[in-house]
């Protein structure tokens, strides 16, 4: 099985796997080299995770009220 490019994740696929580098980083039971492959995947799958949920802030909008208190639509959410 191929490992999947950091690219090809999910959100949810990427903070997954970033929860599991995190975890044996800080076990500390793996070797220098490794770490180091470690720490890299990692940094690349919290790029991953925060290039993903700007993506969904930017989508997310903001539901405006009708005089009479009722849902009238949506506006984008303001920065």
């Amino acid at each position: 099985m191929t490992e999947m490019t950091v690219d090809q994740m999910t959100f949810e696929q990427a903070i997954k796997e970033l929860e599991a580098v995190v975890g044996k980083l800080e076990r500390g039971d793996v070797a220098l080299d490794d770490s180091i492959a470690l720490y890299e995947r990692g940094a690349l799958l919290k790029k991953r995770c925060e290039d993903e949920l700007k993506r969904a802030e930017e989508k997310v909008a903001k539901i405006t009220l009708g005089a009479d208190g009722q849902p009238s639509g949506t506006v984008p959410l303001d920065d």
